[in-house]
């Protein structure tokens, strides 16, 4: 298996940072469109476990609208082969300072990269 073909990072990286992109705007339809449409894609959030597309939607539609924005640290998007990638980061929020980290598990699909298991957690507060 060859780790972190040039071509597939950056093909992977472009949806990552959309992603991104969307989490900070609250854009619900883009953030849709990033994950696996699938009963079986899950996402264990700061609030809940969503197990399934639906619950996924649901649980992004029930999400605080307040203190989204937040910028990136140690971000590691590693490839697998052309069809599989991690992509972990820390992040801290811009309005609160919290601080966390998300991990995603990234799989390519005939609808092309989509998120197929992520986790986020905030780090404890002192």
């Amino acid at each position: 298996m060859e780790i972190n073909l040039p071509d597939v990072v950056v093909e992977v990286t472009a949806p990552f940072q959309c992603y991104e992109k969307a989490l900070n705007a609250n854009d619900i339809e883009v953030l849709d469109s990033c994950f696996w449409r699938d009963p079986r894609v899950i996402r264990y959030s700061l609030t809940d476990n969503a197990y399934g597309f639906e619950a996924v939607h649901a649980s992004r539609l029930a999400r605080p609208k307040s203190d989204l924005r937040r910028q990136l640290k140690n971000t590691v998007i590693t490839t697998f082969g052309r069809d599989v990638a991690t992509a972990n980061t820390e992040f801290q929020r811009l309005e609160s300072g919290r601080q966390g980290r998300q991990s995603q598990t990234w799989a390519r699909t005939p609808e092309g990269w989509r998120v197929v298991s992520a986790h986020v957690s905030f780090m404890p507060t002192s």
